[in-house]
């Protein structure tokens, strides 16, 4: 016989082996036992939960000559036939290919004609919304009213999508998703029956992983044991075959963006990607782990509700220290868009690293959450010692300062080569040839000359140095943004201003050669000089 995937191969038989469902396998069992069945039912909820298999249990279960406490007995003539494939009793219908209206007639035509063998003939229609509205129309009259000995089991995983006419004669019953302890039973029974050895830490993992699906965690058992043929199946080695991150690295990638340290976190996105690990599962689990986070802030007992080991648990009750919880409202919240977006982008990437740059400059945003990321940043700042500098809009910090104002520095414009001058007079060009974060990391910046006539670009911000100064790959797409504007070669320097006063005093060229695309807080300050 050929190969069969472990889903198939251990496909329940009996309602006992059904799990994860006990609501509705007792209701189904009472109802064989009284001999209350319905004539229609229907079965919603996720996928792999296991719908379409209590379906076909309770078929045969319904036609069996000698049914036990358990269901069919899996003996008689009719359960094997009904096994096999081979009985007229049982019969299968998709409607994702089937849902035409001539479909469902040929259906209402075929069950005129009673079962010649045991009590029910039981149509079971899989992924029933697919049917057309017409489909819908024909089946309802005799969903209805069937004969005495037709069933019909419809199953969908978007209930939504049924018409009310259709949902009041049928019985629901709404398959729940299967918790990460039953699903990971169901793997090590298996295991053994195999003969397959495989750690508990993996097994928990892959059964996160299925969220609520046994058959995906099935699936993903496969895979894994597929790979490692013959060999123990460790935590390590499904992290490897599943595209995963261990926990560490979600720690580890937390710590960075509670202290906003961009580049950072930008090295950890490379080396993820370089060992072919899926940005957006690892999006999605990062999610996942600030969920973690914010019921360690809001909950008195979170070791009861939070799955995961005392040593793992206590590097995130540390983490969660670090971050405000509005602050984690917002990473959720910024976070979750950018997966969204992610899922039907061709750049995942620039999406997730605009997304985490935005997470780390909560002054680009004016909402609540970002307000209270900024105050713990800047009172972060001053518990390092930090000096903090703050500007009122109208001015009247500087206002209170006694000091005179410091006179910008002036620049003779015989000194600026042509091609700076023309690379600064067209500077919303040179962005336009960049990505979307190299772009956001220019937003504030200040475009000068040294005494040579090299055009440097002055950064306030060490995150935003850091993100070309360190990249030579960066700082190449660069000089070749400023070549295709330009036609030259422009030398350019990266420089860093530590102290903000000096900062404000360098000359800004595009104020001299006519670009408009400078930010509104530079500009201001330029006004004021």
């Amino acid at each position: 016989m050929s190969y069969q995937a472990l889903y198939r191969k251990f496909r329940p038989d009996s309602f006992e082996d059904v799990k994860g469902q006990d609501h509705i396998v007792t209701t189904l069992k009472n109802q064989i036992k009284s001999d209350h069945v319905g004539h229609a039912y229907l079965f919603c909820g996720t996928r792999g939960t296991g719908k379409t298999t209590v379906a076909k249990v309770f078929a045969k279960a319904v036609n069996c000559e000698n049914p036990g406490e358990n269901g069919p007995c899996g003996e008689c003539a009719m359960c094997r036939s009904i096994a096999a494939g081979a009985s007229l009793n049982v019969v299968e219908m998709d409607a994702a290919s089937n849902n035409k209206v001539d479909d469902i007639r040929q259906v209402i035509e075929e069950i005129q004609y009673s079962p010649p063998q045991g009590k029910y003939k039981v149509y079971i229609i899989d992924e029933v919304h697919m049917l057309s509205a017409s489909a819908f129309n024909a089946l309802l009259k005799t969903l209805e009213e069937p004969p005495s000995y037709m069933i019909f089991i419809l199953a969908t995983t978007e209930v939504h999508k049924i018409p009310l006419t259709i949902l009041s004669r049928c019985q629901r019953y709404d398959f729940k998703r299967i918790t990460v302890g039953t699903i990971a039973d169901r793997l090590r029974e298996l295991l053994d029956h195999e003969g397959i050895q495989a750690e508990d830490k993996a097994l928990m993992y892959i059964a996160k992983l299925a969220d609520g699906a046994l058959r995906d965690g099935l699936s993903l058992l496969e895979q894994c044991i597929s790979f490692y043929f013959g060999e123990t199946l460790t935590y390590e080695n499904v992290l490897k075959v599943l595209g995963a991150v261990d926990h560490g690295v979600y720690a580890a990638f937390a710590e960075a963006l509670a202290c906003g340290d961009v580049a950072g976190m930008m090295q950890m996105i490379d080396k993820i990607m370089s060992e072919g690990k899926e940005l957006t599962r690892f999006c999605d689990e990062f999610i996942w782990y600030l969920r973690n986070i914010l019921i360690v802030k809001s909950a008195e007992h979170p070791e009861n509700i939070i799955d995961m080991s005392e040593e793992n648990l206590k590097t995130l009750v540390g983490t969660a220290e670090k971050m405000e919880q509005e602050m984690v409202f917002r990473y959720i919240r910024v976070l979750s868009e950018a997966q969204n977006q992610m899922k039907y982008a061709s750049q995942k990437r620039v999406l997730f690293e605009v997304a985490l740059i935005r997470l780390c400059k909560p002054e680009m945003q004016r909402d609540y959450d970002s307000l209270v990321n900024r105050i713990h940043n800047l009172e972060d700042q001053i518990a390092r010692g930090g000096a903090v500098q703050r500007e009122s809009a109208g001015g009247a910090a500087r206002a209170a300062d006694p000091a005179p104002p410091a006179k910008r520095q002036q620049i003779r414009e015989s000194a600026v080569p042509s091609e700076v001058k023309e690379l600064a007079a067209n500077w919303h060009q040179v962005l336009n040839q960049l990505d979307s974060v190299a772009k956001t990391m220019l937003g504030h910046v200040t475009l000068t000359v040294n005494d040579k006539g090299t055009l440097v670009i002055a950064f306030a911000e060490d995150t935003s140095y850091s993100y070309f100064a360190g990249d030579k790959d960066r700082q190449a797409q660069m000089s070749e943004a400023a070549f295709q504007v330009t036609g030259k070669t422009v030398e350019i320097e990266y420089r860093l201003m530590a102290n903000r006063q000096e900062y404000d005093m360098l000359p800004e060229l595009r104020k001299l050669f006519g670009d408009i695309d400078i930010p509104i807080e530079d500009m201001e300050k330029t006004e004021t000089d």
